[in-house]
């Protein structure tokens, strides 16, 4: 939620802090504790997540023809709890781990991508629509079952949807003739959405959560510049309190 110079990280095999805030891998659970500022609105978000995967995988793709962006999709399923102090909100509900990581900026090697994911059943389905810097395209289309074992699938259509605000195009993977919902927009940037529809994939009704990225737009002087408004930057390093280890 900041950026912040190296001094701030710390990690090990199950645990990784930045500044006030850490993962840690606890009895099979995800923790997340955290306690930043928010910006340009000036608060505070603080609280504990908790994530139970529900079958873990180890798979992992390559989203570029020199595989220097690598996918790795962790609990296509899990169980999530969040308890916050500060907003005072608390919700329990289905979630998704995974991560992405790459030897070179995101926007030095892809135009623009989807990706949505939908829970059916005691299964997931994940689609991931990329096209790189150069032409190259990459159509991903996978399904988890219940034990985190994965099978490639037939790709569902891919359906246009109202763009956000800002603009940035929306493709959901959906049957032909079903309707497309959108529930909520929840994150709207120049360069960065994040939504959820509801809609049918292989005739059940499913919630899908969709995100789509625009290298192109992140790419523009323009852009960058308004980075540092959306998320703050600590302007030096972090310094632990003297009792934590």
């Amino acid at each position: 939620m900041t950026e912040r110079g190296a001094g701030a990280l710390r990690r090990d095999p199950i645990h990784l802090t930045i500044g006030p805030s850490r993962l840690k891998w606890e009895d099979g659970e995800l923790i997340a504790r955290f306690d930043e500022a928010t910006f340009p609105r000036p608060g505070r978000v603080k609280g504990e997540v908790r994530l139970r995967p529900l079958g873990k995988t180890d798979v992992a793709f390559a989203l570029d023809p020199e595989e220097r962006h690598i996918w790795r999709p962790l609990a296509p399923r899990a169980e999530v709890e969040v308890r916050l102090d500060a907003p005072n909100l608390a919700w329990t509900g289905n979630g998704y781990f995974d991560s992405n990581f790459g030897d070179e900026p995101l926007e030095a090697a892809f135009e623009d991508w989807d990706w949505c994911r939908a829970h059916l059943g005691d299964e997931a389905r994940l689609y991931y629509d990329v096209r790189c810097v150069g032409g190259a395209c990459a159509h991903l289309a996978v399904r988890f079952d219940r034990d985190g074992r994965c099978h490639e699938i037939a790709t569902a259509p891919s359906r246009l949807t109202p763009p956000t605000f800002w603009r940035m195009p929306r493709q959901v993977r959906a049957d032909p003739s079903a309707a497309i919902q959108r529930l909520r927009t929840l994150e709207d940037t120049p360069f960065y959405s994040r939504s959820t529809f509801r809609t049918k994939i292989d005739g059940e009704d499913a919630e899908v959560m969709h995100e789509s990225l625009s290298g192109r737009r992140l790419r523009a002087p323009i852009v960058k510049a308004m980075l540092p408004f959306r998320m703050p930057r600590w302007p030096r390093p972090w310094r632990f309190p003297a009792s934590q280890s």
